[in-house]
C-alpha cells in the first residue's frame, strides 16, 4: 500500500510517496523544477508488482516544507536524497532523474557510486546554465516577482516544459491541463530552487566517477536541454545509452508516456 507521509530529513521535512514493496527492487524518482513527485504517478501505477517507487518532493519544493535558506543548490538537494535513502535503509537503488531532478541524480550517484545499480536521466543534463540562458531565467524570475504564473510567463513556462507539438495534441490536453493548473499555483516559496537551478555549477567532471548502468532520454524539441547536451553526457558515462525523442520536449515522461514508461521499467529490472 503507497503511504504519503513527510519524513524528517537532516534539517527540513520531505513530502514522500513510497509503494512500499519491501521485497522488490527499488526505483526512486527525482522531479522537475516547477512540477513535483507526482509527475511519475503513471509511472507508479505501471510499475506495481514490479519495483518499489519512491517519490520525494525536494526541499521547498511541491509538499515539502518550504526552504529556509535564500538558495538550494544541487548538492543541498542531493544530500537531502542520500540521507533519505539512509533513513529508508535502501540499497541498490534504481534513480529516475527529470530535468533538475538529473542534476541531483549525477551527484548523488558520482558520490556514492556502489550504492547505485541504473540511472535514467529525462531531459536533463550536466551542464551549468549557459550565460545567455541564465540571463535570460533571471529576467523571467524578475517577471515572476511582479505578476507570478499567469499570462505571458505561464505561457513560457509551458513553452518550457512541454513541447510544442504535444500542447497541440488534443490527446495530451487532459494531462498538460493538470499541470498547468498545478503550475498556476507555484508562488515565491519555489525561488530559493530557481536560483538553485540558474546557478547550478556545472557537473561533466563527475559523469567519469558514475559506474550505474544508465539510459538518457532527450526530446529533440528541449529547448531547456537541448539533445547535445544529453549526447555529453552520454560520451561521460562509460556504457551509457541515449534514446532521442522526435515527439518529446522537456518533460518526455508527461509528453511520451508510452514511449518512456515501459522503457523504464524494463531498463530497471534488467539491472537488478
Amino acid at each position: 500500500m503507497t503511504t504519503y507521509k513527510g519524513i524528517e530529513v537532516r534539517d527540513t521535512i520531505l513530502w514522500c510517496e513510497d509503494s512500499g514493496e519491501k521485497d522488490l527492487p527499488v526505483l526512486l524518482c527525482l522531479h522537475s523544477l516547477f512540477l513535483d513527485g507526482r509527475m511519475f504517478d503513471e509511472l507508479a501505477v505501471a510499475a506495481k508488482g514490479r519495483l518499489r517507487v519512491i517519490c520525494p518532493d525536494f526541499r521547498g519544493q511541491g509538499r515539502s516544507a518550504p526552504a529556509l535558506a535564500e538558495i538550494v543548490t544541487m548538492d543541498d538537494c542531493a544530500e537531502d536524497m542520500l540521507a533519505l535513502i539512509d533513513i529508508l535503509e535502501l540499497s541498490d537503488v534504481h534513480l529516475v532523474g527529470a530535468s533538475m531532478g538529473g542534476d541531483v541524480a549525477i551527484r548523488m550517484a558520482a558520490k556514492k557510486p556502489g550504492l547505485f545499480r541504473s540511472l535514467v536521466m529525462m531531459g536533463s543534463s550536466a551542464r551549468g546554465e549557459p550565460d545567455e540562458q541564465k540571463a535570460s531565467f533571471n529576467d523571467f524570475v524578475a517577471s515572476l516577482a511582479e505578476t507570478g504564473f499567469t499570462g505571458d510567463n505561464l505561457e513560457m513556462l509551458l513553452g518550457i516544459m512541454f513541447a510544442d507539438t504535444v500542447r497541440k495534441d488534443p490527446a495530451s490536453a487532459e494531462r498538460l491541463a493538470h499541470w498547468e493548473g498545478s503550475m498556476r499555483r507555484l508562488s515565491r516559496a519555489l525561488w530559493p530552487a530557481m536560483f538553485g537551478v540558474i546557478e547550478r555549477e556545472n557537473a561533466v567532471p563527475l559523469l567519469k566517477d558514475i559506474t550505474a548502468k544508465t539510459l538518457i532520454f532527450s526530446g529533440a524539441q528541449d529547448v531547456a536541454r537541448p539533445p547535445e547536451w544529453s549526447r555529453e553526457v552520454q560520451e561521460g558515462i562509460s556504457g551509457a545509452d541515449l534514446i532521442f525523442l522526435e515527439g518529446g520536449g522537456h518533460s518526455p515522461i508527461i509528453e511520451v508516456p508510452d514511449q518512456v514508461i515501459e522503457t523504464t521499467i524494463a531498463f530497471a529490472t534488467a539491472n537488478v
